[in-house]
């Protein structure tokens, strides 16, 4: 934490960010508890790094995320909150935010509440228990499931994005309960899964009935408070071809020769390359916080046999866009653009126009923003400034649970320590630092947002 907590620092933060104010006698009292578990935090770290909560497809068995989830519902409990630990049914009905076949089957979802005194808003403080795997572990300096400090810097799967926050709003609460904070709103404490592999989980927390009055998810900002992100879809699109073989000179296709969907793809490339600089230039792919709408091709397949023309190119996609207006239609207007496009490219090749592209879809990912003068984004903004954190609203190009909350009822967004330049890398790492001042950030929020009785 800055030792010059109070004081604004020359050359950080950015126009219209807080100043940096003087901290009461409380507030002090609870930084200099939450400076003293620090030894504690790292421990919490540690203990939830070692749960593999690795993120899981469709299909796949469940990891430790009911061992993690058990073990903050015991420190919960011990704070006088009632966890509801529950498996959710198959959800998402009616709905694309859910994959296919994705089940909960042992792995529960947390929500708890922290009653207030009354009087006050409450506060949802949100993390997702999920990390992306480790592999290849061999690169690793360091067992990436055993967390390593090094310097003052911890390794290891997760303490970054976000296992390292996460420990920090667990810890942040125990402070104010030493220090006999008693707070008006309620705290809501919420742990989900599956945010790296779809956002099924924060999905799941909203149906259930998770709201509150706004909230924060503790990913990794550097103390950015990210008020908007991206949604994408994530179309799946298939070259039909005609098998044949691959070293025989070949008639055409009409008198019965082969095709190769391969020597097609330049075609879509081509496209999609045209709508990516379209959107780019365009004023309704603008925004202030994000980039423009994106086409990224991600996964390519074709072929059966290495003498043989493949039957089909199947070209698994990411497209990016941004949220508001027609936007807002869970993404559908984005695919209706996106098909047009390359069905249009495709109909240019006389095998394409009589053996049309195949689409399939993927679940979506809503897009979500909120003001940037939102009381809580104000707060939290304040608050990293006066411990020598200061902040400003920002931009998550990818996508993150907040969007979640935010579309069903709950103004939230990202603000968390470390910084997303090592989430998902190898030898993943947060400063000890960071999430001491982060935990502390948290307990000044909530002090300042729920009030204090």
């Amino acid at each position: 934490m800055s030792e010059r907590r109070g004081e604004p620092e020359r050359g950080q933060g950015s126009p219209g960010a807080p100043v940096a104010r003087p901290l009461s006698a409380l507030e002090e009292r609870v930084v200099e508890e939450v400076c003293a578990a620090r030894d504690e935090l790292v421990a919490l770290v540690s203990e939830l790094v070692a749960y593999d909560t690795t993120a899981r497809l469709p299909g796949e068995p469940p990891r430790a995320e009911a061992q993690l989830q058990r073990a903050l519902a015991a420190r919960l409990r011990a704070l006088g909150a009632e966890p509801d630990l529950w498996e959710p049914a198959p959800t998402g009905a009616g709905t694309r935010l859910v994959p296919a076949g994705l089940d909960f089957v042992g792995r529960p979802q947390l929500a708890a509440v922290l009653p207030g005194a009354g009087g006050g808003p409450s506060l949802l403080l949100n993390g997702h228990i999920d990390a992306v795997s480790a592999e290849p572990r061999e690169q690793w300096a360091s067992d990436p499931f055993v967390v390593s400090e090094r310097e003052g810097i911890l390794y290891g799967r997760g303490v970054n994005d976000m296992k390292g926050g996460i420990a920090c709003l667990v810890v942040a609460l125990e402070a104010l309960r030493r220090c006999d904070v008693r707070l008006r709103g309620d705290v809501v404490f919420c742990t989900n899964t599956d945010e790296e592999s779809s956002g099924a989980g924060g999905f799941a927390c909203v149906e259930h009935g998770v709201r509150a009055d706004a909230g924060l998810c503790a990913e990794p900002t550097a103390f950015a408070a990210w008020i908007a992100c991206r949604g994408m879809v994530n179309p799946i699109i298939t070259i039909p071809g005609r098998p044949a073989h691959a070293e025989m000179p070949q008639p055409h296709w009409r008198e019965g020769g082969g095709v190769n969907p391969i020597e097609k793809l330049p075609l879509l490339l081509a496209a999609a390359q045209e709508l990516r600089t379209d959107w780019r230039r365009r004023p309704d792919h603008q925004h202030p916080l994000l980039a423009p709408g994106d086409f990224v091709p991600t996964i390519v397949h074709a072929g059966e046999w290495s003498v043989t023309y493949p039957a089909k190119l199947v070209m698994h996609c990411d497209v990016q866009f941004l949220p508001g207006g027609e936007r807002d239609d869970e993404g559908r207007s984005v695919e209706r653009e996106v098909r047009a496009k390359l069905d249009a490219a495709a109909a240019q090749d006389d095998w394409l126009a009589e053996h049309p592209l195949e689409w399939e879809w993927e679940t979506v990912t809503l897009p979500a923003e909120i003001p940037a003068d939102h009381p809580l984004v104000q707060v939290a903004l304040q608050a990293g400034a006066d411990l020598g954190r200061p902040g400003s609203p920002a931009g998550l190009n990818s996508w993150h649970d907040a969007a979640t909350f935010t579309q069903h009822g709950t103004p939230t967004f990202s603000y968390g320590p470390g910084g997303f330049d090592t989430a998902h890398a190898i030898d993943e790492r947060v400063a000890v630092a960071d999430l001491v001042d982060y935990s502390a950030a948290v307990a000044l929020i909530a002090m300042r947002f729920c009030g204090t009785a």
